[in-house]
């Protein structure tokens, strides 16, 4: 049968994941508005000015439920429609047929980048099963570090004189060299005989060759991250004495360009957006599709262009397909993967849930990109000065619009007065008094109508490496949030701007994005107000206090479907603590880790990755979303510059030991740590505190919630509890931090409880609110908690 009759790709949607995620969320959500109306009902009961801390107290963990409830709701977009797809990259047309493709790697820094990782993602994008005259690859150092273009000279070198001519002539799968000849060799050759192993041993010896010159490289020079340097853009395509006696042999090869833009101190440059530039490649190459990677994702799969094309060169979809967005996974996670490294949830549930709507987001790295959909705005039949309005003065990059799916006469082309105009386009005042980029957001891109697709192949395309280490990971969750926080509180605001232009789930999917920053706020409240209120015997989650007031009839019947529905969920009679809105409560509880552990185990996680992953979630709100929320809120209001710190790629032996075998590494800033060891502290505090006073006052019921809230955040946080007390290696936390959080804790369990009891200087009851008079034991009690 002909090819051109059949699908390039087709999408499947998964129906059971379906029916179960819609029947979760209709049953969840009903289950919310009952706690919702409970919560408030009881406010109208009980409120009294003589109990003011108490009732704020409550009113505190039910704007914690409110939060929590909203960002839930605006996550059930992820799970309505999700879908997977299948391509078929043979059925594509000719080689000849193919559209071009610029890939733009992007490093910064080369003493938290390590060079030769860099050049190793180089060389795998040369690589690339894609015809080589359609192909043209571009680092783009924002670092403006000589190093790195002296090693991206060798590693041309090398990569057209041996690893590219083998990897074809063999149809090596793996065309990063490091990972090739770390792996298997059965799964990387069509042959096995002598030849293909003499050649294997000949290459991997130049590797060794090449991996010595760019270290002696690195040696003899310093690494200087310049902040303040001209543009510089450099084809590279020099011939060693070496490569001049293969010369009449050698393959064609894809064009390889070193891109460094100019920076100044005082001029806003946009950090990786900013290095992507699009007007630079514009003039050389000008290829209607773009491969985005970062310095330490590798191209694993050769043939994922191809892929990419099965999705862009469909007639169907085509015109409205801005990119295709591929998985990052990670060639370095352990088996316990402590730090959910492997992100999971966003590559597994939010992705493909996306995927079903209007499309996945831009995830930064792993995406083959529409040219014309970086523009953000129509570039057809538009007035030329309403394009340099937008685009800027240069003839030729407006010129780079009429040639974006036409061959280019020029290109290859290193002629000094391209060279010249190259660097003009990469300089930071290019842009001023221009529209360039103020329109280009996330939100945006889907907003002006562009859609986009999720590929997930079973061998993945790209593979990086994952942060492995605690202080990475809190500071890169920072970064994002801070990020995320800025989207959602700008004039892109998702909720605000995006239902005008967008489905109201995809718009939804945008929102819970935007202000997932903001679990630090009931995160906080949870683990702090109800333990407080424990410690002062006062409950925020009383019994019910409907039981002595006439219900309305439809109360009643919304009472009795809620009672069946938890009753048979959770398998228990109603007895004693067990009323319906305790049962309201636990059903919340339970269903949304029930929900998660089924998630989890689905997607072929098992109870350790449910264990870890609700930890570092906990975690990461509790440290990354506060301080990003903080950051993205002074940068709205003014007072903080923008900033950009790239994750440490280095490897350090210690830590990477620590992360094999599962633990923690604490090594980190006192302002990151800090807030996990109070809280842990509090949470056993009340924990052992709140048994003893519920068998002394006998009101187990009423603080059985608390009592169990604190015991879940306290066994969630055992490696807390275990690097403070039980571990003595180097990733412990470290003693004067456990000091400081000690003495912070108490400070904050004595003046809550001076502030609980004030009104109330002898045991008496409020409502349905029982408030007995217990003075504090304070430090006593922490020190033989921790002792």
């Amino acid at each position: 049968m002909d090819n051109t009759t059949l699908p390039l790709h087709l999408s499947h949607v998964q129906k059971s994941s379906s029916i179960i995620n819609r029947s979760h969320t209709l049953l969840h959500s009903t289950a919310l508005i009952a706690l919702i109306y409970y919560r408030i009902a009881s406010f109208f009961q009980t409120t009294k000015p003589s109990n003011l801390p108490t009732t704020f107290s409550c009113l505190l963990v039910f704007t914690g439920e409110l939060i929590l409830s909203f960002i839930w709701f605006l996550g059930q977009a992820y799970r309505f429609r999700p879908v997977y797809r299948t391509v078929f990259p043979e059925r594509l047309p000719e080689n000849a047929e193919l559209p071009a493709v610029d890939v733009f790697i992007c490093t910064a820094d080369p003493s938290k980048e390590p060079t030769l990782e860099v050049m190793n993602t180089v060389i795998s994008a040369i690589a690339l099963d894609y015809p080589p005259d359609k192909l043209h690859v571009y680092l783009s150092d924002d670092g403006g570090c000589s190093v790195t273009l002296e090693a991206m000279k060798e590693a041309w070198r090398f990569a057209k004189a041996y690893w590219v001519p083998f990897c074809r002539a063999y149809g090596i799968k793996t065309r990063c060299p490091e990972a090739y000849f770390l792996g298997e060799e059965g799964n990387n050759g069509s042959s096995s005989g002598s030849e293909f192993m003499a050649d294997r041993e000949k290459v991997k010896e130049k590797y060794e060759n090449f991996k010595s010159r760019v270290m002696r490289i690195r040696q003899n020079s310093t690494i200087i991250v310049n902040r303040d340097h001209t543009a510089v853009v450099e084809v590279i395509n020099d011939v060693s004495i070496d490569e001049a006696s293969q010369e009449d042999k050698a393959e064609e090869m894809p064009l390889l360009v070193y891109v460094s833009r100019e920076k100044r101190p005082s001029l806003p440059h946009h950090f990786k957006a900013g290095a992507l530039n699009l007007r630079v490649s514009a003039l050389i190459s000008n290829s209607p599709y773009i491969l985005v990677l970062d310095c330490d994702m590798y191209c694993n799969d050769p043939t994922s262009a191809r892929q990419a094309m099965c999705f862009h060169l469909d007639p169907k979809i085509s015109p409205s397909l801005g990119f295709v967005q591929f998985p990052q996974k990670f060639h370095n996670i352990s088996k316990t993967d402590v730090y959910d490294s492997q992100f999971r949830y966003a590559f597994k549930v939010l992705l493909q849930g996306m995927d079903g709507l209007q499309g996945p987001i831009v995830c930064g790295t792993g995406f083959y990109i529409k040219r014309e959909a970086l523009y953000a705005n129509p570039i057809k039949d538009v007035d030329v000065m309403e394009l340099k309005q937008y685009f800027g003065p240069s003839n030729e990059f407006i010129k780079s619009f009429g040639r974006l799916y036409k061959p280019k006469d020029h290109q290859h082309s290193s002629s000094v007065t391209l060279m010249k105009e190259t660097q003009y386009l990469a300089s930071c005042a290019y842009e001023n008094e221009t529209k360039w980029g103020k329109e280009a957001s996330l939100v945006n891109m889907h907003c002006k109508g562009w859609k986009s697709v999720y590929c997930d192949p079973v061998r993945p395309a790209f593979l990086g490496a994952a942060t492995t280490n605690l202080n990475d990971v809190l500071v890169q969750s920072t970064r994002w949030s801070s990020g995320l926080l800025e989207v959602g509180l700008s004039g892109f605001c998702p909720l605000i701007y995006g239902p005008k232009k967008m489905s109201a789930l995809q718009a939804m999917c945008y929102g819970q994005l935007a202000f997932l920053p903001f679990y630090f706020l009931p995160l906080w409240c949870f683990a702090t107000i109800p333990q407080l209120c424990l410690l002062n015997g006062i409950a925020v989650y009383p019994e019910d206090v409907f039981c002595k007031r006439k219900l309305s009839v439809s109360v009643a019947t919304l009472k009795m479907i809620l009672l069946n529905v938890t009753v048979v969920a959770l398998g228990q009679p109603r007895t004693g603590a067990s009323n319906w809105f305790f049962m309201v409560f636990s059903y919340v509880f339970l269903s949304s880790l029930s929900k998660h552990m089924q998630e989890v185990l689905s997607t072929g996680g098992s109870m350790r990755s449910w264990i870890n992953e609700q930890r570092i979630w906990m975690i990461k709100s509790v440290t990354c979303h506060l301080y990003g929320s903080w950051d993205a809120i002074m940068k709205r209001l003014g007072m903080k510059e923008a900033n950009f710190m790239p994750t440490n790629k280095v490897v350090d032996i210690e830590q990477t030991r620590l992360y094999q075998t599962g633990k923690i590494d604490f090594q980190t800033s006192i302002m990151l740590l800090a807030p996990l060891v109070i809280l842990t502290i509090i949470n056993v505090v009340s924990f052992v505190g709140g048994v003893t006073r519920a068998m002394v006052t006998g009101k187990f019921s009423d603080m059985f919630i608390q009592v169990f809230l604190s015991l879940f955040i306290a066994t969630m946080g055992y490696p807390v509890i275990e690097g403070m007390i039980l571990r003595k290696d180097k990733g412990r936390i470290p003693p004067s931090v456990t000091i400081l959080s000690v003495l912070v804790s108490t400070t904050f369990l004595s003046l809550g409880s001076l502030v609980l009891s004030v009104h109330d200087l002898n045991a008496e009851s409020f409502g349905d609110f029982s408030i007995v008079k217990v003075s504090f034991p304070g430090s006593s009690l922490l020190a033989s908690v921790l002792s």
